[in-house]
């Protein structure tokens, strides 16, 4: 089957043109000294609608589907996986989905022309993989909440324009079911600060540059009551139910990163010369750039599969996290032997294939741990182990 129209063609060549003169130099220019996206970028992503890709059309946005936002996201990692990163930030973060008529109206507006753009606090330093283990604690108190607790491995908190967080508002009614209590609060903030009753410092990361993670502290942070955003204590399903479109999204940041790497090589291995031949003569070298190609249409193919299924409306819950693990695992490997290829030059920063390599290993940890990935579809095959 082939998933590839005209206008999907239109839209992945576009995507392409701009990652390539837009983001690329400027990724090449900045990841080595761990540099900040430009805003002068993110004002061109907002100008080519990639802040609003999947946002409805009556909110401003393009009204596409999580195929076209995987078609540039693929071609934006190729360039920067941080820039594949942030276009997230703007396309409905998670939960937004749930926001009622009036949150999106006022919100997904802002969102699509790239003036809205959010940072996810879910994460604790013990709660990442258990999301049902979160101690963020909110309480209500009057027409506010107070929120108190810590969070950590918050991308863009300081640069955004909001933070969107989940906190416990109610104790679990018992031990099989902790997932329950937790609510999604959109807490707004000025951009280039941490909200009011939070401070923060950055982690110290060996990748993912252009901009800054953090580990968040809330102190008595006082927000509004409307700032909730679903149904009170059923966070854990609006989360959920948008992991789907999410590890689509890191499958194609995987692929694109792969495909930097074997891109990078391909040209390194016409241009290297070894015993009087270009290396890209050398058998070795040939098959270790065919497998590598394989490998990339593999995971392309699969991940294609899910965003059709989710454009269809059909849950694909196993087949996400097939495609979100076999793409991490898949760019690893492929990058790290794009910087075999390229020798001790590719263990320099004089070349971007280092780059691939270091954000190609955080893809098998965030959206789900591979280890996550693999218990989901052993639960769809055999059961729940703890049934």
């Amino acid at each position: 089957m082939s998933y590839m129209t005209e206008e999907r063609r239109m839209i992945q060549e576009s995507a392409r043109d701009f990652a390539m003169k837009e983001v690329l130099p400027v990724a090449n220019k900045l990841d080595p000294i761990q540099g900040e996206i430009p805003m002068e970028l993110r004002e061109k992503l907002a100008d080519m609608g990639y802040f609003g890709i999947i946002i409805p059309e009556e909110y401003g946005g393009m009204g596409l589907g999580a195929f076209e936002y995987c078609l540039i996201t693929e071609e934006l990692a190729r360039a920067w996986m941080s820039v594949a990163s942030i276009i997230a930030r703007g396309n409905g973060l998670i939960g937004s989905r749930a926001m009622n008529e009036d949150q999106k109206r006022r919100y997904l507006t802002r969102m699509a022309r790239g003036e809205f753009l959010g940072a996810f606090s879910m994460s604790e330093p013990g709660a990442g993989s258990d999301v049902a283990n979160i101690t963020c604690r909110a309480r209500r108190d009057g027409d506010s909440w107070v929120i108190n607790g810590s969070k950590y491995w918050c991308t863009f908190a300081d640069g955004a324009d909001y933070i969107m967080l989940v906190a416990r508002t109610a104790e679990p009614p018992d031990a099989k079911r902790r997932h329950l209590g937790l609510s999604t609060f959109l807490i707004e903030k000025p951009r280039g600060k941490l909200p009011e009753g939070c401070s923060g410092s950055p982690i110290p990361k060996i990748g993912y540059f252009g901009w800054k993670t953090w580990e968040l502290a809330f102190a008595n942070c006082r927000v509004p009551a409307e700032c909730i955003v679903g149904e009170e204590g059923r966070a854990f399903y609006t989360i959920a139910q948008g992991l789907e479109k999410a590890r689509a999204h890191t499958a194609a940041r995987a692929i694109g990163l792969a495909r930097g790497g074997l891109e990078d090589a391909i040209a390194y291995a016409h241009e290297r010369v070894q015993f009087g031949r270009a290396i890209g003569e050398f058998q070795a070298i040939r098959f270790k750039l065919a497998q590598m190609a394989t490998e990339i249409e593999a995971a392309r193919q699969l991940m294609y599969y899910v965003c059709d299924q989710i454009d269809q409306k059909k849950r694909c819950d196993k087949e996400a996290s097939m495609a979100k693990l076999f793409a991490s695992e898949m760019a690893e490997r492929v990058t790290s032997e794009a910087l075999q290829i390229h020798g001790g030059a590719g263990y320099t920063k004089l070349y971007a294939v280092e780059r691939y390599w270091r954000d190609a290993r955080l893809t098998k940890i965030f959206e789900g741990t591979s280890e996550i990935q693999l218990r989901i579809i052993s639960d769809h095959l055999l059961g729940r182990a703890d049934a």
